[in-house]
């Protein structure tokens, strides 16, 4: 089996302690991309471009290795949530998201740098939210203000507080670096996991 050089495309701690589950050396570099969505441009297709944008600005200065591009957007009745970078844009997606179901949708490129071949996909995951009152809202950002996730939460952490049920494939997706298509992915590349 081959064993390339592995890269992770993300200065995202989160995605670093996903890959970390699957015991592989890898290095983690943080690519300068744009990450403006086009004008009219699909969720579906932003997260994919996104994801092979971010392995390709990677795969310049690191040509024979296989690089892992991940996006992630929230996607509510058709608009995107982004990060929301302040509590009051946070506190203002979890009032929009209560009560109802948010779509996940997480974009993974596999750029093998070396041969100029990605491998990419999107996989989904929902989430449905309880009916939030905005004291449960202000208590939950008090102890974990997840200003750096698109949706305002950490599924991972106390946000679980938040849902009522959950809809997907695999969890990981949810959290930015969907494993179980990351592996088919590695595999098709050549990577043997386990």
């Amino acid at each position: 089996m081959r064993t390339p050089r592995l890269i992770l495309a993300s200065s995202s701690r989160y995605r670093r302690a996903l890959l970390d589950r699957l015991h592989l050396d890898y290095l983690a570099v943080s690519p300068d991309i744009d990450e403006s969505r086009l004008p009219n441009e699909p969720p579906a297709e932003y997260v994919r471009r996104l994801a092979e944008e971010k392995a390709r600005a990677v795969a310049r200065h690191h040509q024979d290795a296989l690089i892992i591009g991940s996006d992630q957007a929230a996607v509510l009745e058709d608009r995107v949530l982004g990060k929301p970078g302040t509590l009051e844009r946070a506190t203002e997606q979890l009032r929009q998201a209560s009560g109802r179901r948010v779509e996940f949708l997480t974009g993974l490129s596999l750029y093998d740098a070396a041969a100029d071949r990605a491998l990419s996909a999107v996989v989904p995951f929902a989430v449905h939210f309880r009916e939030l009152g905005d004291a449960e809202i202000k208590r939950y950002l008090e102890k974990e203000p997840a200003l750096d996730a698109a949706g305002s939460f950490h599924s991972e952490g106390y946000g679980i507080s938040l849902f009522r049920s959950l809809e997907g494939d695999d969890p990981t997706a949810l959290v930015g670096l969907p494993l179980i298509k990351l592996c088919e992915l590695l595999r098709q590349c050549g990577v043997a996991l386990p």
